[in-house]
């Protein structure tokens, strides 16, 4: 079920000079090898933005992967524990590769489906291999799925009306990203990404650059239906996005080149031969959570899916004690069917 990354991005993401994210964190890279063999791969990573955020020492590990041995899989972790250890570190933290901002958690529940774009997948004895070696959960990570992969359902009426009644009682609008101001409205979301998350646990917000490195990535892929902004009186409240989810497309590329699956690639984003998106954020300034933002917000995604005969969608992560967000989400027609899990250890 594990769609292979496309090895160009994962070479992006470890560069240091061009990944923003050592403007504020350092990391190493470590293989384990038997004889000639590689048998498994981890980082240690020191976020020192997180530790500035939260007053804490806590460290990281990601881009855990290794063959079905503990003892490989404890030599790994002890390595990364003892490297952020010497930097004067209390917890071991992950996987996050590098920060709860990118791929993070271990699958523990849903391994019968594959994993959407940006999001972990992982044999089911790798929660095993954690807590053999003394981790511990530290917070699990819901996913959820609205639609049917056999076809699309519509907008469920309950949402509907509900929409309707927000819009009209707090007079709010909702338009679409426009890309022909993209950079004006990259302005708009880093302001409001850092409002919206900021109370979140393990929540770090993301730097000028780490977002314009983001957004460049995504530009390509962007679908301005799919990146709604609600405003009230012109000045923006909440926004969402959701991208085309690229694994559907690259299933079958299993060696992670980007040739010869540019083109076929290419050709179906464009003419949106594929059904699934994933809902990677949504976000609602403090003052209006708890007035149906959100359900607005999945409401003009559900209803842009429909518009481009997409049939199924993914809303993820959501921390396991965000009450508000999960029973909104199943209300709404979402079902959970992933559990990520986060591990610590004290160091």
């Amino acid at each position: 079920m594990w769609v292979p990354p496309l090895r160009m991005e994962v070479r992006n993401l470890l560069n240091r000079r061009k990944n923003p994210f050592f403007d504020h964190g350092e990391a190493v890279y470590v293989l384990a090898t038997r004889g000639r063999d590689v048998v498994g791969r981890i980082a240690a990573i020191h976020n020192r933005l997180h530790n500035e955020v939260h007053q804490d020492r806590v460290g990281f590990f990601g881009f855990f992967d290794c063959i079905r041995d503990q003892a490989v899989a404890t030599a790994l972790l002890e390595v990364a524990a003892a490297w952020l250890r010497d930097r004067g570190l209390d917890t071991m933290r992950g996987p996050a590769s590098f920060s709860t901002n990118d791929e993070c958690g271990i699958l523990i529940d849903g391994f019968d489906t594959p994993n959407t774009i940006m999001m972990p997948h992982n044999p089911p004895w790798y929660p095993g291999f954690m807590e053999d070696a003394g981790l511990v959960k530290a917070k699990d990570l819901y996913v959820y799925r609205g639609g049917s992969m056999a076809g699309a359902i519509p907008t469920p009426a309950r949402l509907v009306r509900a929409v309707g009644l927000t819009k009209e009682r707090f007079k709010l609008t909702v338009r679409p990203l426009d890309l022909s101001r993209f950079d004006q409205e990259i302005e708009i979301i880093k302001r409001l990404y850092n409002q919206c998350w900021e109370k979140n646990w393990g929540f770090i917000p993301m730097t000028d650059r780490e977002i314009d490195h983001l957004a460049q990535q995504f530009k390509p892929v962007v679908i301005p239906d799919f990146a709604p902004i609600v405003e009230r009186d012109g000045v923006p409240v909440g926004f969402g996005l959701a991208l085309p989810d690229l694994n559907e497309l690259l299933r079958n590329n299993r060696n992670g080149g980007l040739f010869p699956a540019a083109l076929p690639l290419l050709w179906r984003l464009k003419t949106h031969r594929y059904t699934r998106v994933r809902v990677l954020l949504l976000g609602v300034v403090p003052e209006f959570r708890g007035k149906g933002i959100d359900a607005l917000l999945y409401h003009e995604i559900w209803e842009a899916g429909t518009r481009y005969h997409h049939t199924w969608g993914e809303a993820g992560w959501i921390l396991e004690d965000n009450p508000a967000m999960n029973l909104g989400l199943e209300k709404m027609g979402f079902t959970r069917y992933k559990t990520l899990r986060l591990y610590d250890r004290a160091l």
